[in-house]
């Protein structure tokens, strides 16, 4: 069990969690509508096909030569020999085949619009690392990120409780989608080397390591904008602030931080950035 959970990345999952909340919560905020059974079942859909997507990642990237002994990253289940590609993609299905179930209920609350939605965000998240041109290998990634962490799932959350939406949700959606796509560009950054190896060929490798240091900066400043945008009616959006410092700790790190085990830890404050700056929104947002 304690290999599953490895395999699923559980220091990502927050990327799941932080548009449904902050979604939910600003449903709430400009409707007084929000029903919780909805918001659960949006958020297991997410986390569902995250893990999915996390999965189907670990045994492509192994089986296309991504994940080898060099790599500097956290060990992945396959690559390590816990279990067999075939059975963490078998998981992977069973991800995907339960945010389907879930996607089900969904779709009778929202209408042809979640349908849509859940059906490109599953293909999406199979195309990540599946079929003859993977997301994952391509400059793409982080883009991808960004449209379905952040476009798709705070906006589909909102619409799923007030079935409509704002452009306050969509300003939002785009804050919470630059945090996510930060996530993965800290990835990107620290496999640059094995990844052009095994002919992966993302976003940082096209850009260089100097201008991918700028799109970090970008995506990790600019949903501290916010609150300028959302008004200030409402003074508690501006709790997320409180963790402004620590973005630009974390620039200053990404920046003179020599490539190595280190980016490990720097990936997992990204992601925990990411998760904190979700909640004390959403916090904020229901204040």
């Amino acid at each position: 069990m304690k290999q599953w959970l490895l395999a699923i990345r559980p220091k990502t999952l927050g990327i799941s969690l932080v548009p449904v909340l902050v979604g939910s919560s600003l449903a709430w905020t400009e409707t007084s509508q929000f029903s919780l059974l909805t918001a659960v079942a949006a958020l297991l859909g997410a986390l569902l096909i995250q893990i999915g997507t996390n999965l189907h990642n670990d045994a492509a990237d192994y089986e296309r030569g991504a994940d080898t002994k060099a790599r500097l990253g956290p060990a992945r289940a396959t690559a390590e020999g816990w279990f067999t590609a075939a059975e963490v993609k078998r998981a992977a299905y069973l991800g995907f085949g339960a945010a389907f179930l879930i996607g089900i209920y969904l779709a009778w609350i929202g209408g042809w619009p979640i349908i849509i939605l859940g059906l490109f965000s599953l293909a999406a998240g199979y195309a990540y690392t599946g079929g003859p041109k993977p997301i994952a290998y391509s400059a793409s990634g982080e883009v991808f990120v960004f449209l379905f962490f952040g476009l798709a799932a705070v906006l589909g959350s909102y619409y799923i409780q007030t079935l409509t939406l704002s452009l306050d949700a969509f300003t939002t959606a785009c804050a919470v989608g630059f945090l996510a796509a930060a996530v993965l560009l800290v990835n990107n950054y620290r496999d640059l080397d094995t990844d052009r190896i095994a002919h992966k060929l993302t976003l940082v490798s096209h850009l260089g390591r100097g201008r991918a240091r700028i799109l970090y900066g970008a995506l990790m400043l600019t949903p501290f904008l916010l609150p300028l945008t959302l008004g200030k009616e409402n003074p508690g959006i501006w709790l997320p602030l409180i963790v402004l410092p620590w973005a630009v700790i974390l620039l200053r790190r990404f920046v003179s931080t020599p490539i190595g085990p280190a980016f490990n830890q720097l990936l997992a404050h990204t992601a925990q950035l990411q998760l904190l700056f979700g909640l004390l929104l959403s916090l904020g947002l229901l204040i």
